[in-house]
């Protein structure tokens, strides 16, 4: 399994402030255009219209002093989405400083390719790339309805490095943003009820067997006085596990948000959504902001259940966590 249990805790630096702009995910509502002082939604003159497919990737600043960095999770599926939202969101990909990718499953990196090569491009230097080594694994998924495996296109190391990536694979704990951001690395399970996703199925050392997602991993970053955000991707090692592991490596018991797919799409994990809920009401988020695979059932249920705290994903929506800048 891993390593995660070595881990020791981290010397982690926090940040003053936390921005969040969700560039791709499921969900679109062009009629959402609510500001708080938590989130801002898109406002995005029809008939331009801000795109939704099944993948993910968020723009992520932080913000410390005079500092301020600029990182990207995932990548998305087309860069006609990624690419087509970011102009309409008026963000500038150029920025980015380096690019965590969640894990090694396509709806998290098909759009890599190209946005390496515009970012490489505009800063005339390679981009670093973090990702657990598994991330290159062949992988399949083996659906009962369907009665056969479908293989799933995989990562290929030399395309990405290629497109201008250095590549950066880390099965521990990484810094990014110069430390104002931490990948989690591997993950610990312990809760006995996130036990993967059986369907899933990779290739580990020539042979077929259910996914580990050792490569699952999620971003953890600590406000000032608020306590942790923990951003996943699809939370393969569940959610809960990569929230009580953030917490163990930062050494911070107070969690202000948890924002990211959370996997509990499909009648396969329908027994863990009440269980996943009352974990979470347990571990008491300021915020709980369910994305991508968290899945329709299971999101009504966290509104139901934690009305206060949930908040409605959309695509274009940007979060504000932290004091003002």
């Amino acid at each position: 399994m891993s390593n995660a249990s070595d881990i020791s805790e981290l010397s982690i630096r926090e940040a003053d402030r936390l921005e969040v702009t969700i560039l791709v995910d499921n969900y679109t509502d062009m009629l959402l255009v609510e500001r708080t002082g938590v989130y801002r939604r898109p406002q995005v003159p029809f008939p331009q219209i801000l795109l939704a497919e099944h993948g993910l990737s968020c723009l992520i600043k932080v913000y410390a002093g005079n500092e301020k960095h600029t990182v990207l999770l995932d990548a998305a599926v087309t860069p006609a989405c990624l690419f087509g939202n970011s102009r309409l969101l008026k963000v500038d990909l150029g920025r980015i400083e380096a690019v965590a990718l969640s894990h090694g499953h396509p709806d998290h990196f098909l759009g890599l390719e190209e946005l390496l090569k515009f970012v490489s491009n505009e800063q005339n230097k390679q981009v670093p790339l973090i990702l657990h080594p598994d991330a290159f694994l062949e992988r399949r998924l083996n659906i009962p309805a369907i009665g056969h495996p479908a293989n799933v296109p995989a990562l290929d190391e030399t395309a990405i490095k290629d497109s201008g990536a250095l590549i950066i694979k880390s099965e521990k704990v990484f810094p990014i943003a110069n430390g104002l951001i931490h990948t989690t690395g591997e993950i610990e399970r312990k809760i006995e009820f996130e036990k993967g996703f059986p369907w899933a199925e990779a290739k580990i050392d020539g042979k077929w067997v259910t996914d580990p997602f050792r490569d699952d991993q999620g971003l953890v970053i600590k406000l000032k006085g608020k306590g942790l955000v923990v951003i996943s991707g699809c939370a393969h090692a569940g959610i809960i596990n990569t929230v009580e592991y953030a917490k163990k490596i930062t050494g911070t018991g107070r969690v202000h948000a948890v924002m990211g797919g959370f996997h509990l799409t499909g009648q396969v994990f329908d027994p863990v959504i009440q269980p996943t809920i009352n974990e979470m009401k347990r571990i008491n988020p300021d915020y709980i902001v369910p994305m991508h695979c968290t899945g329709w059932k299971a999101i009504n249920q966290f509104a139901e259940r934690m009305p206060e705290q949930f908040l409605l994903n959309t695509v274009g929506t940007t979060y504000i966590f932290g004091s003002d800048i």
